[in-house]
């Protein structure tokens, strides 16, 4: 495996893409194990920094991220994940993370995306 620079807390930021509309969907996190079960499976994993553990996306919703390539930056410190996006990528239930359009004075505007999903029919309270 490459020599990928992990930080201090052995993490690394992974930026997921949709293969074809090439629209930014969710930044995470990998570890070693993550990355290493992401390249063996070809569904993203992660690990969640909050709740301290492995995961895999869609593990729990079903919507799945299938891996088509995956990039390094020139530092080795950053990945890019492009995939096929199965369902919403969002835990509040839109295709992307990125839906909270901000002003010029950093206040945040509202959303205009459609939900693909209601996240309380999905998520199971714990």
């Amino acid at each position: 495996m490459i020599n990928f620079k992990f930080d201090e807390q052995g993490l690394m930021p992974a930026i997921v893409q949709d293969i074809k509309t090439k629209e930014v969907l969710m930044v995470a996190y990998v570890n070693e194990e993550s990355l290493k079960k992401m390249l063996k499976i070809k569904k993203t994993c992660f690990y969640s920094r909050s709740r301290k553990k492995f995961w895999v996306k869609g593990e729990e919703s079903g919507h799945i991220q299938i891996v088509k390539k995956v990039f390094t930056d020139c530092d080795r410190d950053t990945l890019l994940i492009q995939v096929a996006q199965k369902g919403g990528a969002c835990h509040l239930g839109y295709k992307s993370c990125f839906v909270f359009p901000v002003n010029e004075k950093g206040n945040m505007k509202p959303v205009t995306a459609k939900q693909l999903f209601d996240p309380n029919k999905v998520y199971k309270k714990k």
